[in-house]
């Protein structure tokens, strides 16, 4: 499947740069590239990309306001030199905030989230969601209900799994215990921690808590743990 999107920056550097990476991303096709969010404008009564890469600050219309402007507006990724600006657009369900400069490995990521999001799902093959899994502790096998999972910290060959009534000790990679539980409902957000997305109590700078647990953030996951937290749960007056 083709998504097909548009680049739009008053930076001509920054749309060129966006180009090359999207020629190197397999399945992305370049639609159009705008100087600025009225030029977007009336491009996109004339077209209808399926991504947008764009900018916030930008003269005469923001990123946001072209957003909010927008009463069907495609898929978005904003590309920013502004960190302040990520809850605004979350808020605005944005499927990405990347930070410039912006590598190529972090754009191909939040590339690869929106193209899963507009795959068509199969009916016919329902998603296998592992409601438990089992670990090998202290001689034993044990199952853990994945629900009461409230996140997994790695200490060198071990990973501790943290539940409301016990820690477990397992001999095995963090990495391993992700890949079995669902990418939906769990998080990495930092190389030694894997969180539950429904057990954040509150996020504070580089930093979350669980109750009174305070975990790090790995600041080049910073803006997507903050999306996945926050996204369709914002609230402000």
């Amino acid at each position: 499947m083709i998504t097909r999107c548009l680049i739009v920056d008053d930076e001509p550097l920054a749309r060129e740069g966006l180009e090359q990476y999207v020629r190197k991303m397999p399945g992305l096709e370049l639609t159009g590239s705008c100087q600025s969010a009225i030029d977007a404008l009336a491009f996109l009564q004339r077209e209808k990309p399926d991504l947008l890469f764009l900018d916030i600050q930008m003269p005469e219309m923001t990123g946001l306001e072209l957003m909010k402007a927008l009463p069907q507006p495609p898929k978005v990724i904003f590309t920013t030199a502004y960190r302040e600006f990520a809850v605004d657009g979350f808020d605005l369900n944005a499927v990405d905030y990347l930070v410039k400069p912006i590598s190529f490995e972090r754009f191909a990521r939040a590339v690869q989230k929106v193209q899963q999001n507009l795959e068509p799902i199969s009916a016919d093959v329902p998603k296998k969601v592992e409601e438990h899994i089992f670990i090998k502790s202290d001689g034993q096998i044990i199952k853990i209900p994945v629900s009461e999972i409230i996140y997994a910290e790695s200490a060198k060959d071990y990973v501790f799994i943290h539940t409301p009534a016990k820690r477990h000790m397992a001999l095995l990679p963090l990495k391993q215990l992700e890949e079995n539980l669902p990418a939906d409902r769990f998080m990495r957000v930092h190389r030694s921690f894997l969180v539950a997305t429904a057990s954040v109590d509150r996020l504070e700078g580089n930093y979350l808590y669980i109750g009174k647990t305070k975990l790090p953030i790995s600041r080049s996951l910073h803006d997507e743990i903050y999306q996945k937290v926050i996204q369709g749960r914002l609230l402000e007056r």
